[in-house]
């Protein structure tokens, strides 16, 4: 069955990359095999074009990586263990989803504390004891500190930091909120409003972001998954003779 033939600069254009970018993926096994002319250039058609948009969609959804493991496994013949990588990366989705909330419900706990309260500890806090008490390093606080998120006293004479309640409950929240990869300068705005007014709003507004953004992910998705059909189903369709569906 004949294809319609297609340059590697009319892949390029429908795509938005370069004529190299182009014979990377073909390189890459993202492409499927092209045939070659007597003169040694490839001779890329409609499969080509399919796989090439294929692998665009999955990669907005799915990453860069898991696009390229997919349409690798495609094109060495194990579609089990393609559909395999598509299924981890949507349960991988609905574990941040849980995640989310569970951090949500967690970080408006926290936030709601009395920094003082029967819960906190009581005495100051050095550095590794913060750390070991969050489970994260020591240098991670210092990162924290650096970013303006927090203000640890110091003792006078030897330098040392000594963190207080407020500063325990606030490096309690950086840490879930980076747990969930907020930037800095993000938690920097919840942490404000929560010392200034004792407003969780922007806090809120932050999980509003992020759970938009995992939405978004889903949806991106979907539109791999039905390019990813479509390449399929017309792979089938030429190794079977029919005409690829319209």
């Amino acid at each position: 069955m004949s294809h319609r033939a297609l340059r590697p600069v009319d892949l390029a254009r429908e795509a938005g990359v370069s004529t190299q970018q182009i014979r990377n993926y073909a390189d890459a096994g993202i492409l499927p095999p092209a045939e070659r002319t007597a003169a040694g250039y490839r001779r890329f058609d409609t499969r080509h074009r399919g796989a090439l948009l294929a692998y665009r969609a999955l990669a907005k959804g799915y990453g860069w990586e898991a696009a390229r493991s997919i349409m690798l496994a495609v094109h060495d013949g194990d579609l089990t263990g393609a559909l395999a990588l598509v299924d981890a990366c949507h349960a991988a989705l609905h574990r941040q989803r849980l995640a989310l909330r569970a951090t949500g419900e967690a970080l408006e706990a926290v936030a709601g504390q009395d920094p003082g309260g029967p819960a906190a500890p009581q005495s100051p806090l050095r550095i590794g004891e913060v750390a070991a008490l969050l489970g994260v390093r020591a240098s991670a606080l210092r990162v924290w500190e650096a970013a303006g998120l927090l203000t640890p006293q110091r003792e006078p004479g030897t330098g040392y930091r000594w963190y207080g309640p407020a500063e325990v409950r606030d490096a309690r929240m950086i840490q879930m909120l980076r747990q969930g990869r907020y930037p800095l300068a993000r938690i920097g705005d919840v942490l404000d409003g929560l010392r200034r007014t004792g407003s969780t709003e922007a806090l809120r507004a932050a999980l509003a972001e992020r759970d938009a953004a995992l939405a978004a992910t889903a949806v991106a998705m979907l539109e791999g998954s039905a390019r990813l059909h479509d390449y399929l189903t017309a792979r089938n369709s030429y190794s079977s003779g029919e005409p690829p569906p319209g």
